[in-house]
């Protein structure tokens, strides 16, 4: 039964997507703000397809910690769905990328008239002020940043050093943090068309504020994101 039902719902999902990329080519003409509307509608329609074929359902926590306005949002990597959630939870947020993903016929077209910010990840300290710069952009325009820490999906209970790019932003936009962690990949996980019935948690964690040192807000941030995704875990392991 899953087996069909996840055929299903990739079958759905690239049909709605074929079709919303289509109806978004003209609307590229639009200004951003209006382009984004179509945008939020592919994504609900994604979430609808994910909760009423396979079953899987969205809880939010810790709400009164979702930044509004300019915001530095790190965010554990488990799947695409979280590509999509913080679209509807944030102030019109650009994501961080690697550029590759520009390259995506349609995709890398949206995503640049969304204005995201689109990093070389092999360019060390070049890229680093690079991403410094546009974020400081995407900040000043009363956007919020959303950056995967850890660079790429990790499964769930797995874990990977923290990467720089968190480390810059904090130092020179002086802007709180606020760490985000979830179990999307046990419902999704990455590489796989399956999909499975459940419900990701999402949890919204305190923010850290600016003034630590570069040192100590990494070991902050990785403290408190891996011990809160270690709780969620547990949850999961005891239901």
């Amino acid at each position: 039964m899953n087996t069909i039902r996840s055929a299903l719902c990739t079958v759905s999902f690239y049909i709605w997507s074929i079709f919303m990329g289509l109806v978004m080519i003209p609307m590229v003409l639009l200004p951003r703000r209006g382009f984004r509307l179509f945008v939020l509608l592919w994504t609900k329609g994604n979430s609808f397809i994910f909760r009423f074929i396979v079953g899987i359902r969205v809880e939010i926590r810790g709400r009164e910690y979702i930044p509004v306005g300019p915001a530095i949002v790190a965010s554990k990597h488990q799947s695409e769905w979280e590509t999509n959630i913080f679209l509807h939870l944030l102030t019109d947020p650009a994501y961080i990328m690697k550029k590759e993903l520009g390259y995506i016929p349609g995709y890398g077209l949206y995503a640049r008239k969304m204005k995201m910010i689109f990093i070389d990840r092999s360019g060390y300290a070049k890229t680093l002020r690079k991403l410094v710069q546009d974020a400081r952009k995407v900040t000043a325009d009363g956007r919020a940043v959303v950056i995967f820490p850890e660079g790429t999906r990790v499964d769930p209970g797995k874990k990977l050093p923290y990467r720089p790019g968190i480390a810059a932003l904090y130092n020179d936009l002086d802007l709180p943090v606020t760490p985000v962690v979830h179990n999307s990949g046990l419902c999704w996980p990455k590489q796989s068309f399956r999909k499975y019935a459940g419900t990701i948690v999402l949890r919204f964690l305190p923010p850290i504020e600016p003034g630590l040192e570069r040192q100590a807000f990494m070991a902050r941030l990785e403290s408190e994101m891996e011990q809160a995704a270690d709780e969620l875990m547990a949850e999961t392991d005891n239901s």
